[in-house]
């Protein structure tokens, strides 16, 4: 028997009824509906409109919530996030930066990339040697073998698995300005960043008009806040309940721009003969990753380095993530098979465990 599953995202936003609407209120008690009267309410009393767009944009469901003094802006930030997987990082669209560098494998002459996509390849790259390979970009082919995001999904061959593992590795691919050059056969698959590049592309957009005093945007898995809310409270961000993906396991409370990422084994699986198998792989086994933990959410000051971090520790499990946060000056929230819930130093002040069937574990201190 096969059990198939695909969600939207995996972070939630507390107090109100769409996604992203959900970070403008809090936790008091108070029910949806007055929750978004109390907000409209605070809107009135001050100079700004808020502004709200759900649409799909990088195949995910995205939202976006800005408060402005100016025009409305959601329409052109969802809009902007989908020119940047077309033009740019989507192996899908033809003609796109990627499309074009997995065209070009093994090509000695490589393929020509805008600033943009050479700048998202820099960092991957670099993420990928601290992380030691954990995140990868080029197992797409090893997701797509799996399709367990896809309609058919399935446990790959033993031997069609090792041959498409021989061409994956991101030492395979080479940036020298803007060329890009892969070794034959490799193929680079940019969608475990996606989410966050959505974000960071956002926040440009935000940052680049002054009239904006705060905003929250959501792209499936990852958030990014903005500014402050018409109250001047901060912003509280939800990390969704392993155990039920309709509810959420705490709160993050945070100020100014912040980015949250959450990598869950629950987001897509599917369940053969009573194994679940799901879609964060291991580049090292081409299998689903095995480290303990069911979900990692990240916090950071970069939607890309969010969103691949959050990848990267679900892979390595919590001990062997630590010099990796380290090095990113990054926080994050480790939630285990065991229902215990760690929290890295940095970020325990601003983190409420709401679900009493976890519990907090021992507080992490990162070395600095």
């Amino acid at each position: 028997m096969k059990i198939w599953k695909k969600r939207w995202g995996s972070v939630l936003l507390v107090g109100g009824i769409l996604a992203a609407t959900l970070a403008l209120g809090g936790c008091s008690g108070q029910d949806k509906d007055e929750q978004q009267e109390n907000v409209q309410d605070m809107v009135l009393k001050s100079n700004v409109e808020q502004f709200q767009r759900e649409d799909v944009a990088m195949g995910t469901l995205t939202t976006a919530v800005v408060y402005t003094s100016g025009v409305d802006l959601t329409s052109e930030i969802i809009e902007q996030i989908s020119r940047v997987e077309d033009d740019y990082i989507s192996w899908r669209v033809e003609g796109s930066d990627i499309d074009k560098m997995n065209n070009s494998a093994g090509n000695s002459d490589g393929a020509s990339i805008s600033d943009s996509t050479a700048n998202y390849l820099q960092q991957i790259l670099k993420l990928s040697e601290v992380s030691d390979g954990a995140f990868d970009p080029t197992i797409g082919k090893i997701t797509r073998l799996w399709d367990i995001d896809g309609e058919n999904p399935k446990v790959p061959g033993e031997a069609e698995l090792e041959q498409l593992l021989a061409d994956c590795g991101y030492e395979k691919v080479r940036l020298e300005g803007n060329q890009a050059y892969l070794e034959a056969d490799t193929s680079v698959d940019l969608g475990a960043v996606g989410k966050g590049i959505g974000c960071d592309v956002a926040m440009d957009l935000l940052k680049a008009n002054p009239e904006v005093k705060g905003a929250v945007i959501s792209v499936g898995g990852s958030i990014v806040v903005y500014g402050e809310k018409p109250d001047g409270s901060d912003w509280q961000v939800a990390i969704t309940n392993p155990d039920d993906d309709t509810d959420y396991l705490g709160v993050l409370t945070l100020s100014g721009e912040n980015y949250v990422s959450t990598s869950g084994d629950y987001e897509k699986y599917f369940e053969e003969n009573g194994v679940r198998y799901h879609h964060i792989m291991n580049p090292s086994t081409g299998y689903p990753a095995d480290s303990g933990l069911v979900s990692v959410s990240i916090l950071t000051k970069s939607g890309l380095l969010s969103d691949g971090l959050s990848t990267a520790c679900f892979v390595l499990g919590m001990e062997k993530s630590l010099p990796v946060l380290e090095h990113y000056g990054a926080e994050a929230i480790f939630v285990d098979q065991n229902h215990k819930v760690y929290l890295t130093d940095g970020i325990r002040d601003r983190f409420e465990l709401l679900q009493g069937d976890f519990q907090l574990g021992e507080i992490i201190r990162q070395e600095s």
